[in-house]
């Protein structure tokens, strides 16, 4: 009988407590929306203390500590990108949140909501690297491409905004 990948998370192990989003993605159903309902509070806050430059320069480095993380906790699963895995999705919403011309409740929503279609959905060429692209960068990439559609979303709905009222 194989073992639940889920049991092999110790949730002492930074990799894995960062991985699985602070214990976020480890919810039954749709870890994917919790991990990003977890991290959109939390890329709020750190964007309106940072500032703009400073978030920017956070969620790059977290890119790249992802593509870590994700490997490592992958590996120690045994499963490639296994649900439980959330920070792809952290580093996604706080790249949406970047978009927004500030931080009210319904932009955060219109960010999360925007993030979480395009994840789900997974457009060309977003299918193709989650589908292809077997490693921590894979993991990640996938949720950064999503998080552009929903950026380039937002600013499409700030230009018609503008446009028109």
């Amino acid at each position: 009988m194989t073992q639940n990948p889920i049991k092999k998370i110790d949730l002492r192990q930074p990799t894995h407590l960062l991985a699985v989003g602070f214990g976020s993605g480890l919810m039954p159903k749709a870890p994917g929306t919790w991990g990003s309902l977890v991290a959109t509070p939390i890329g709020t806050f750190l964007l309106s203390e940072m500032g703009g430059q400073l978030f920017f320069l956070f969620t790059l480095v977290s890119f790249f500590l992802g593509i870590y993380l994700c490997q490592k906790t992958a590996e120690d699963m045994g499963v490639h990108d296994h649900g439980a895995i959330v920070w792809d999705e952290f580093v996604g919403i706080f790249i949406t949140l970047m978009a927004l011309p500030n931080l009210i409740w319904f932009n955060q929503l219109l960010a999360f909501s925007l993030f979480r279609l395009f994840d789900v959905w997974k457009p060309f060429p977003i299918k193709y690297f989650d589908q292809k692209i077997h490693n921590g960068f894979g993991i990640m990439i996938d949720d950064v491409i999503a998080a552009f559609y929903a950026v380039g979303s937002i600013f499409i709905y700030r230009w018609f905004l503008i446009l028109f009222f």
